[in-house]
């Protein structure tokens, strides 16, 4: 059988490409561990917190501001913090995986000030309202306290009022894969309505840590909720309506060809954000807006660990993405998540060329583009403060007071074997 590198691909030369800055909101905090410690502190969680105290923190698969401030607070009251992964089946559904994704993203002994307990252990608390089976990571249920930490953004699958936050970390998170199976297979937004009230009612959890980041992936809201089912779901609703407010979106609706440098769960659960790229990517149902007729997908992120879940709704790849890419471990975290009516199309690998040159030129023939492209390059779906766009997008991009452009358009770099990186 012939391989890609020997098939006779057609192909399109890439337009000359030119650096864009888009100006986001930067609001931020400057001292997120002491914004956390203050926080703990005015709520009088710190005061709950006995000498000798085991507290576990969770710490999610996309890296988040506030463990060090969190676990130097229970320090201070003479409590001993520990780190619970709380990720689902990320990392193979291992705890060894689950533990080195927290390692690459950063997060050990040393930068946290807690040591990491990692294990896929649950206790069983019963079954829920939306027929979902309850769980809590057992380290974590056996702890004298938890201290659930979460992000509030906007969630891959959810457009509505509840997104990712304190109840999705609770359900998913402490669920650990045997409790995210059971969430995703009776409805996932059901399920993180409903397991959290069993969770609240009968583990020790202290309170939960929300945070807000800006599009600069940088703490800008930081609030302690109090452990009650209605405090959780309140925060998560107000807070997703100032994430929404800083969610960045590439500023174009019509591209023959979106280039994206990276894909990752360290990016989005979907390793790319179908409310960046479009819905219609994932669902029949979805509207066809924006409209990005090819999606070119190059590296994926070193602390996926080989999860690259999304890679489906992008139309083609590279070699070196399909040699990082694990099967094992984006089908362990597929079949975790699957819905009733749902479908598997984020798994599969689309055709994996050579090299980046090859990947793009590739797309961009089959986009069918006119004599001026539309193409725009992209770190990822979380990282749009820089993007690089075609000379035919320059006119817009001039007339659009969010975008300054940062230099003359030039031919992308590749290298002597056709690679950006």
């Amino acid at each position: 059988m012939l391989s890609a590198a020997v098939l006779p691909f057609p192909r399109r030369q890439l337009p000359r490409m030119a650096r864009v800055r888009q100006r986001l909101p930067a609001d931020r905090i400057e001292d997120v561990r002491g914004d956390v410690q203050r926080k703990l502190d005015a709520v009088g969680i710190t005061g709950t917190i006995r000498s000798g105290s085991r507290i576990a923190i969770t710490a999610g698969s996309r890296g988040i501001g506030g463990l060090t401030g969190i676990a130097a607070a229970v320090r201070r009251c003479g409590g001993q913090p520990f780190i619970i992964p709380a990720m689902g089946s990320h990392g193979g559904a291992t705890p060894h995986g689950q533990a080195e994704i927290l390692r690459r993203l950063g997060v050990n002994e040393q930068s946290s000030g807690a040591p990491i307990h990692s294990s896929m252990e649950t206790f069983e608390l019963g079954v829920s309202e939306s027929g979902a089976v309850a769980h809590v990571d057992r380290r974590a249920f056996e702890a004298d306290g938890i201290i659930v930490l979460g992000r509030t953004k906007t969630h891959p699958e959810s457009a509505g009022e509840l997104a990712s936050g304190l109840l999705k970390m609770s359900t998913i998170g402490l669920g650990k894969q045997i409790g995210a199976h059971q969430a995703h297979s009776h409805g996932l937004w059901e399920s993180v309505r409903a397991v959290p009230k069993l969770q609240l009612a009968k583990s020790k959890i202290l309170c939960g840590v929300a945070v807000v980041e800006n599009g600069y992936r940088e703490p800008c809201v930081v609030e302690v909720v109090p452990p009650a089912y209605d405090a959780f779901l309140e925060a998560d609703m107000r807070l997703l309506r100032i994430a929404k407010q800083h969610l960045a979106q590439i500023p174009f609706d019509d591209l023959d060809l979106l280039i994206v440098d990276e894909l990752g769960k360290t990016v989005s659960g979907a390793g790319m954000d179908p409310n960046v790229i479009g819905h219609w990517r994932i669902s029949s149902n979805a509207p066809h807006h924006p409209d990005f007729r090819r999606i070119v997908v190059l590296s994926l992120t070193g602390p996926s660990l080989g999860n690259g879940l999304g890679i489906g709704m992008a139309d083609f790849t590279t070699q070196r993405f399909a040699d990082a890419y694990d099967p094992a471990v984006s089908y362990i975290n597929l079949l975790t998540a699957s819905e009733p009516r749902g479908n598997t199309r984020e798994g599969p690998i689309p055709l994996a060329l050579p090299s980046d040159r090859e990947a793009v030129e590739v797309g961009l023939f089959s986009s069918l583009a006119g004599n001026d492209p539309r193409v725009c390059r992209i770190k990822n779906t979380a990282a749009l403060d820089e993007i690089w766009v075609s000379e035919a997008l320059l006119a817009e991009s001039k007339h659009n007071p969010k975008l300054e452009i940062l230099g003359e358009p030039e031919p992308l770099p590749f290298d002597a074997t056709g690679n950006l990186f």
